[in-house]
């Protein structure tokens, strides 16, 4: 498989292939750049299940729990729950069953079915595949603070790919598992079923390169 074949979503997450997203199959940093236009535009495709309001849909049997705050464009569907004290903007999609614990940040963030974020965990810029799991108190960072060079790089199968984008936090795969306490530095490529241990750090840049 070529290198362009191997960065499509579609490639980490079977599920995208029948989101509302799916003619975006690019590269995952480019839909997370585009995430507000995106789920902007779905919002006119959704059927009466869903009540719009100030750019924010809700399927009917989505629960928001009072305290939390969704900022618009966001897109919740069947069964999604969001706790109280959770904070979603910068475009958000969360798919049928997908769980987003108390008191997290999510920011241009698109989640597959089934897929969960326990609490007091931050998600910026990135695309959480089917059933994806993320423990407690995990940083999905987007962000290369440190670094003169913001660009984000990621070294994957022995080839530096830039990504052209400033903020890119990951790409995780269909049901894979990110322990409580994790980091995934920005810029990262979970694989399909990966298990990410408690307290770990991943970091894909090619500091060496």
């Amino acid at each position: 498989m070529n290198l362009e074949a191997a960065m499509r979503i579609s490639h980490w997450i079977a599920d995208w292939a029948v989101s509302p997203f799916a003619v975006h199959d690019g590269a995952p940093w480019e839909a997370t750049r585009d995430a507000e236009m995106l789920i902007g535009a779905a919002l006119s495709r959704l059927d009466a299940d869903y009540e719009i309001v100030d750019g924010v849909a809700r399927h009917r049997s989505a629960i928001v729990e009072l305290g939390a705050i969704v900022k618009a464009p966001a897109l919740l569907g069947p069964n999604a729950f969001v706790a109280s004290g959770s904070y979603l903007r910068g475009g958000v999609f969360l798919d049928h069953d997908c769980i987003v614990g108390p008191q997290c940040e999510l920011k241009s963030t698109f989640m597959l079915a089934g897929s969960k974020v326990a609490h007091l965990s931050f998600v910026g810029d990135s695309i959480l595949g089917s059933r994806a799991n993320i423990e407690a108190g995990a940083m999905v960072a987007n962000y290369r603070n440190e670094l003169e060079n913001k660009r984000i790089r990621i070294l994957y199968d022995g080839v530096v790919v830039d990504t052209g984008v400033d903020k890119f936090g990951a790409l995780i795969g269909d049901d894979a598992r990110i322990g409580a306490n994790a980091v995934i530095a920005p810029g990262a490529l979970i694989a399909c079923r990966e298990r990410v241990a408690r307290l770990s750090l991943v970091d894909q840049y090619p500091h060496a390169s």
